[in-house]
C-alpha cells in the first residue's frame, strides 16, 4: 500500500535527471492528524526536461462528510466524492503508479504526513518515502521572498498558476518551479540529490517550524540505500578486457567459397561463424553465421550449399577493440543484437574473435545498464541519470575489493564516452537551431587523468579542440558555440566545468591544427610553469569523437619533441618534485580542516614522475604503473624503489575512491582530500606507508625531491 523503496545509486545522480513524482493532495482541513484526503493529484518527471508528462488524478472517499469550509476552497463536495474508492483501494492504485521514484512537492512534509495518518488510520504499513519539499529548494536560493507561498515561488520564476488548491493543478504548478529552481541550485554548488537533502537539513528553523506543525520530518528524507542496492552487479565484465576471452587467430573464409565447404570448416572448428576476408584491399571484413547458411539454404533449397558465401554474410563486420572492457561489449552485442564482435588490435587490424557463447557466463543486463546507455542517451538529461549509475557500478567492484586503478579505468574510458556523446548531443541541437554542420572535420579530445585512465568520481572538465586547417575563416565561430554546449551538457550531467579554463568552450584550447602544432612547441621550447602544467595534462590526451588519427598524430608530434628536449625533461623533473608531503614530524598527518589531500601530496607527485620517465625513455605508454615499469630497465633505480611507487599509487588511489563514495551519499562535495578519522588503523598504518613512499620519485628523476 505504502511507497516503494528507491533504488540504489541516487544520491550521486543530478537533481535534473532525478525520476521523482511531485504529488499534492487535497484534504477535509489541516489537522493532520484528523484530516481525511480527498483527493491525489501527481506529475510523473521523468527529468526536467520539457515536454508531455504522465499524470495521476484521482478523488476519494473520507469516509466522512467534508466541512464546508473545506470545500469554499478546492470545491470537492460529499457529492463529488459519493462513488470514489476509500483510501485503502486509492492508495494501492497510487503506489503502483508512483513506484520507487523520489517524492517531490511544495509543503510536502504535510502531505506526507497526512498520508502517514491515513496509513495508521487503516492499519496498512507506512514507508515513507525519499523525498525533497520544492519549498525548502526556493528558500536555499531566495530567502529573501516575502513569503515562502507557491504563488510567490511561481510568480518570483516566471511559472503561470492554473487552477489552484485542485491536486493535480497544484502538483503541475511544483513541478515547474522545480524545473525552474534546479539550474538556480546548481550555480550555487548544489547539483546532487544528496547535496540538496544536505542543504535542506540546514534549514533548522524551519524544521524546527514543521515539527511543530505535525509534519513529516524531511531532515529524514534522506538515503538509507543498503549495500545490497549497489551488488547486483557480476564484477566480471567491469574487471576484464575482451583479450581475456577473445578467440585468436581469427578464422577467416575467402569470399568464393562455396557455403557446403564453410560451414564443414564451422563444424570442424567447432565455432558458429567466420570472418569474411575484404573484398578488396583495405576494405571492410565481413562475417557469415550458421544462421547465414540456414536461411539460404530454407530460402533456396539444397542449391544455397553451392553459392559463394561472400553472398550471404554481411559486410562490415562490427568489431571492438582488444582492450575495451567485456561490459562495452557486452554492450554493443545487445544494443545491435549481434552474436560475434570481431577483435581489433592498436592499428585497427583483425586480431580476434568473440561471440555471445564466450559471453554466456555474464549476466548481460547488469553490464548493459552502463556501457549501452550513454551511447544511446538521447538528451542531456537522460545523460545524467545515465552518468549517476557509475557510482553504483564503483561501489560494487570496491565492495567486491576489485583494484581501485581498474575502477579508475572504468570510470575514464565512461567520462570519455560520455564526453564524446555530450558532443553528439550538442551538435544534434545545433543543427536544429539551424546552425548547420560542422564546418571542418574536427577532434575533440579528454586531457588530464581522463584520458590517462586514472580519473575516480571527483572530476571536472578537461577537454580540448581540434579543427583542420583548412577551415573558413568564420569556422572557430561554429566550434565556439560546440564547445559551449558541450560543457553545459557535461555540466548538467555532473562533469562540472573545469575550475582552470581547460575546456573546448575556452578559445586557448579550441585551435586548428597548425597553431596547436606551434602551441605544443612553444610549451616545450619555453618550459614556463603554465607550459609545464600544459604539458602535463596534454600529453594524455585521447581522442573521443571526431577525427582521432589528426589528434594522434599531434600527441605524437609533441611527444617526439618533448623527448628530444633535455632541458624540457629537466624541468619536468624539478616540476614533479615539487610537492608538499602531507606527513609531518613523527609520521603525523597534516591536514586542513580534517582532511588529508591525497592527491597533492601522493598521487601527483608519482604521475608526474612517471610521465618524465616515459619522456624520457620513449615509452609510449599511458598509465601510470606502466610508464613506472619503464624505470625497471634503469640500471640506477633498485626495482623495489619502482614497485613500492607503483603500491603506494595504488594505495592512494584506492582510499580517494572509498573517500569519494563515502561523501556522496552524505551530499559533500567531492575531492581527493581523506578525513584520516574515518580510516580504521590499517587503513591509516597503509595511507602513512604510502605518503612515505612519495619522496623516492628522486631516484627517478635525478632531482632532489622538495617535498622529502
Amino acid at each position: 500500500m505504502s511507497f516503494r523503496s528507491t533504488s540504489g545509486g541516487l544520491s550521486g545522480m543530478p537533481l535534473s535527471s532525478v525520476p521523482a513524482v511531485v504529488i499534492d493532495t487535497e484534504t477535509t482541513g489541516l489537522d493532520v492528524e484528523k484530516v481525511r484526503i480527498v483527493e491525489i493529484g501527481a506529475v510523473r518527471l521523468e527529468t526536467c526536461a520539457p515536454g508531455p508528462r504522465r499524470e495521476f488524478s484521482e478523488l476519494v472517499d473520507p469516509g466522512i462528510a467534508i466541512p464546508a469550509a473545506a470545500t469554499g476552497i478546492h470545491g470537492i463536495a460529499d457529492s463529488d466524492v459519493a462513488e470514489a474508492p476509500p483510501f485503502p483501494e486509492r492508495m494501492a492504485e497510487f503506489g503502483a503508479w508512483a513506484g520507487s521514484a523520489v517524492v517531490i512537492g511544495y509543503s510536502v512534509g504535510f502531505d506526507l504526513a497526512v498520508l502517514k495518518a491515513e496509513h495508521e488510520r487503516h492499519g496498512l504499513a507506512w514507508r515513507p518515502p525519499r523525498a525533497l519539499d520544492v519549498r525548502h529548494l526556493v528558500e536555499l536560493v531566495a530567502p529573501e521572498l516575502p513569503e515562502q507561498s507557491l504563488e510567490m515561488a511561481a510568480g518570483w520564476l516566471g511559472v503561470e498558476v492554473a487552477d489552484r488548491h485542485r491536486a493535480l493543478g497544484d502538483a503541475r504548478v511544483a513541478a515547474e518551479v522545480y524545473r525552474a529552481v534546479v539550474p538556480k541550485l546548481r550555480d550555487r554548488g548544489l547539483v546532487t540529490l544528496a547535496q540538496a537533502e544536505r542543504a535542506i537539513r540546514a534549514l533548522s528553523a524551519r524544521m524546527t517550524e514543521e515539527a511543530q506543525a505535525g509534519w513529516h520530518d524531511m531532515a529524514q528524507s534522506g538515503a538509507k540505500e543498503a549495500i545490497a542496492e549497489y551488488v547486483r552487479i557480476d564484477s566480471y565484465p567491469y574487471r576484464h578486457r575482451v583479450a581475456d576471452l577473445m578467440k585468436t587467430p581469427p578464422l577467416t573464409a575467402e569470399n568464393e567459397r562455396p557455403a557446403k565447404s564453410v560451414l564443414a570448416r564451422m563444424m570442424a572448428e567447432k565455432v558458429s561463424s567466420l570472418f569474411l576476408v575484404p573484398e578488396t584491399a583495405g576494405g571492410p571484413y565481413g562475417i557469415v553465421t550458421e544462421r547465414d547458411i540456414l536461411r539460404a539454404i530454407d530460402r533456396d533449397g539444397p542449391p544455397a550449399l553451392q553459392s559463394p558465401v561472400g553472398a550471404l554474410g554481411r559486410r562490415p563486420l562490427v568489431t571492438i577493440h582488444r582492450n575495451e572492457f567485456v561490459y562495452r561489449a557486452l554492450a554493443r552485442m545487445s544494443d545491435g543484437g549481434f552474436r560475434h564482435l570481431g577483435v581489433s588490435d592498436d592499428d585497427g587490424k583483425l586480431c580476434g574473435a568473440l561471440s555471445a557463447r564466450d559471453l554466456l557466463r555474464q549476466r548481460a543486463g547488469d553490464a548493459v545498464s552502463l556501457g549501452d546507455s550513454i551511447e544511446s542517451a538521447r538528451s542531456r538529461f537522460e545523460l545524467g541519470r545515465v552518468w549517476s549509475q557509475l557510482t553504483a557500478v564503483a561501489r560494487a567492484l570496491v565492495f567486491e575489493e576489485v583494484d581501485a586503478r581498474t575502477v579508475a579505468s572504468l570510470v575514464s574510458r565512461e567520462l570519455r564516452a560520455l564526453t564524446g556523446r555530450a558532443c553528439q548531443l550538442a551538435e544534434a541541437e545545433m543543427a536544429e537551431a539551424g546552425l548547420g554542420e560542422a564546418p571542418a572535420s574536427y577532434a575533440l579530445l579528454v586531457l588530464g587523468s581522463g584520458g590517462r585512465g586514472e580519473s575516480l568520481l571527483a572530476m571536472d572538465q578537461d577537454n580540448a579542440l581540434i579543427y583542420a586547417d583548412d577551415a573558413p575563416e568564420d569556422a572557430d565561430d561554429w566550434f565556439a558555440e560546440l564547445g559551449r554546449r558541450i560543457a553545459d551538457i557535461l555540466n548538467e550531467a555532473g562533469v562540472v566545468y573545469c575550475p582552470g579554463g581547460i575546456m573546448a568552450s575556452n578559445a586557448a584550447w579550441r585551435k586548428p591544427l597548425r597553431v596547436w602544432r606551434e602551441t605544443v612547441r612553444s610549451w616545450i621550447e619555453r618550459s614556463r610553469a603554465d607550459d609545464l602544467l600544459n604539458c602535463d595534462i596534454f600529453f594524455d590526451a585521447q581522442a573521443v569523437l571526431g577525427a582521432a588519427d589528426m589528434a594522434e598524430s599531434l600527441r605524437m608530434e609533441a611527444l617526439d619533441i618533448a623527448r628530444h628536449a633535455p632541458a624540457f625533461h629537466k624541468f619536468l623533473a624539478m616540476h614533479a618534485g615539487e610537492f608538499d608531503t602531507p606527513l609531518g614530524l613523527f609520521g603525523r598527518f597534516k591536514t586542513e580542516a580534517g582532511r588529508v589531500d591525497l592527491k597533492i601530496g601522493g598521487i601527483m607527485p608519482i604521475f608526474s614522475t612517471a610521465r618524465v620517465v616515459a619522456l624520457m625513455h620513449g615509452v609510449d605508454a599511458r598509465t601510470t604503473p606502466k610508464r613506472l615499469a619503464a624505470a625497471r630497465a634503469l640500471e640506477t633505480v633498485p626495482e623495489k624503489t619502482v614497485d613500492n611507487l607503483v603500491e603506494a599509487h595504488r594505495i592512494l588511489l584506492g582510499l580517494i575512491l572509498d573517500q569519494q563514495l563515502r561523501d556522496i551519499d552524505r551530499g559533500l562535495k567531492l575531492s581527493n582530500k581523506v578525513d584520516p578519522a574515518e580510516l580504521g588503523g590499517f587503513e591509516r598504518q597503509e595511507m602513512k606507508w604510502a605518503l612515505e613512499q612519495v619522496p623516492m620519485v628522486a631516484d627517478l628523476l635525478g632531482v632532489p625531491a622538495l617535498g622529502a
